[in-house]
């Protein structure tokens, strides 16, 4: 299968890339490589690319696809309340005029990496696909309205699907250290501290980015009724977890860490757990192999092999928002993300 892969130098991308171009599929990129600065350990695997912004493709770069993995995104909240209106214009405008160039193109499934963010403030209950969106924040509140959009969209010829993946963990040759895990296993491994930045009471589900990868090939090559135009959250079940409790297997888990609140810290208004079970149900062979235990003692090698310390864990290199600060500081984007030696 012929599949473009939108953000595929992000954190997932780079992984996802080469899970997909293992399993025998044909991959080409389109990212305009904002992290380039920030690999870790190695660097993504080399594969065709588009050399276009995500905010002008075109129905002639889409020609020839049989289907899109859309990635790309403004990729957490802190990045996104830098500009709220830069969110909407590329996590919902372009992510909704990529899927209408695709179905011009002929695309027939449409791959949206949605998130359960956009439960927001969800409770205690787990919540299944057809449960009421409540989201917080404006990356949430775009998942919603790109999932309408390409509902809309939807036909005998186009067929989207939206993954409603939890909140990833996980090594990544393009590493974030601004996601729960990584975070809490970063403050560990580099002050002793597991520095939580909410009062701890929060749920989340939690997903690998690997296990994301597999619920991605297992959807491109599903049967059409089993998917189309249809949700499905992606995670394990059994995988959801009070900010805390990571907190604490993250302590037991590295030598002389201890649990602390960060300054400042506060509840925190995102608040959501999630059924798993329709992916599941959906497609059988989809099996998830990673448990957070697990995702922490990778996350632990990898980083003492990588010898990360305090210093560079403060800084710039695996945190999107304080990257994306430095290269508009340094004048290589502009205010609205566009890479300025494209003018």
């Amino acid at each position: 299968m012929r599949v473009l892969i939108t953000g595929h130098l992000g954190y997932i991308g780079v992984e996802m890339t080469s899970y997909l171009a293992d399993l025998g599929h044909d991959i080409v990129g389109l990212d305009i490589d904002l992290y380039g600065e920030c690999d870790f350990l190695a660097p993504p695997d080399p594969v065709p690319a588009l050399d276009v912004d995500l905010r002008d493709v075109t129905v002639a770069d889409l020609l020839g696809f049989d289907a899109v993995v859309h990635l790309a995104a403004l990729s957490n909240d802190p990045l996104a309340d830098l500009n709220p209106l830069l969110t909407y214009a590329i996590n919902r405008d372009a992510s909704i005029r990529l899927a209408e160039m695709a179905k011009a193109a002929g695309v027939g499934r449409f791959l949206f990496a949605s998130s359960c963010s956009l439960y927001g403030r969800g409770g205690d209950t787990e919540l299944h696909e057809g449960a009421a969106f409540n989201p917080v924040t404006p990356y949430g509140e775009s998942k919603v309205d790109v999932e309408h959009a390409l509902s809309a969209l939807a036909d005998d010829s186009f067929s989207p699907v939206y993954l409603r993946n939890a909140t990833a963990y996980g090594v990544s040759r393009r590493l974030r250290a601004d996601v729960l895990v990584n975070n809490l296993v970063g403050h560990a491994m580099t002050s002793g501290m597991v520095a939580m930045q909410t009062d701890g009471s929060p749920w989340r589900p939690l997903v690998h980015i690997l296990d994301i990868a597999q619920a991605f090939a297992q959807v491109l090559v599903a049967p059409r009724d089993a998917v189309h135009n249809q949700a499905f959250n992606v995670g394990r079940v059994g995988e959801n977890y009070r900010v805390r409790d990571v907190a604490n297997v993250v302590a037991a888990i590295v030598p002389g860490a201890s649990v602390s609140c960060a300054a400042g810290a506060t509840p925190d208004i995102r608040n959501y757990r999630v059924d798993f079970g329709k992916i599941h149900r959906a497609m059988p062979a989809y099996r998830p192999q990673w448990t957070v235990r697990q995702g922490i003692e990778q996350l632990c090698a990898a980083y003492a092999r990588g010898g990360l310390t305090s210093e560079v864990f403060a800084g710039p290199r695996y945190f999107r928002l304080r990257t994306v600060k430095q290269l508009i500081d340094r004048g290589d984007v502009d205010l609205e993300l566009r890479q300025v030696a494209r003018r």
